[in-house]
């Protein structure tokens, strides 16, 4: 799965977990992050992961209100942003997203949904910019 990760009796990937956010804490701010973070409590903000092995996990419990960016990512939770993920996403049955999704590889499980666009993104190098939708009648 993500190098030498095992699964959980779900099929979900378990990474080695260098910091955790625990259910009752809430983050107001960006969070960056390397290695493997597993979120249970709530993140307003958007969520940056550095480095190529770098995995965010977000349980069932946790929430996000901002943009996640990151090389791998299991969500199991609920996502109010778009999702950019450079190598491995993985979308449990818990997952609920609205925003748009860019992946590179993905695995969807019964259940999970999405509110927002499926994007495919082949190459590792993910758009620093997300593409914003047109304002109709906007100027420029």
């Amino acid at each position: 799965m993500f190098g030498n990760n095992k699964r959980n009796g779900n099929g979900v990937a378990v990474a080695a977990i260098t910091t955790l956010i625990a259910e009752g804490t809430t983050i107001r701010g960006d969070v960056e992050f390397t290695g493997g973070l597993h979120l249970d409590g709530r993140i307003e903000g958007a969520i940056s992961a550095d480095g190529a092995d770098a995995v965010l996990t977000l349980s069932d419990k946790g929430r996000v209100m901002g943009e996640i960016r990151a090389s791998n990512a299991v969500i199991n939770g609920m996502v109010q942003g778009d999702i950019v993920v450079a190598e491995r996403l993985e979308l449990a049955a818990g997952a609920r997203i609205e925003g748009n999704v860019y992946y590179k590889v993905l695995e969807m499980a019964a259940g999970a949904q999405i509110n927002g666009k499926m994007v495919y993104q082949p190459d590792a190098d993910v758009p620093r910019q997300l593409p914003r939708p047109d304002l109709a009648g906007a100027e420029a």
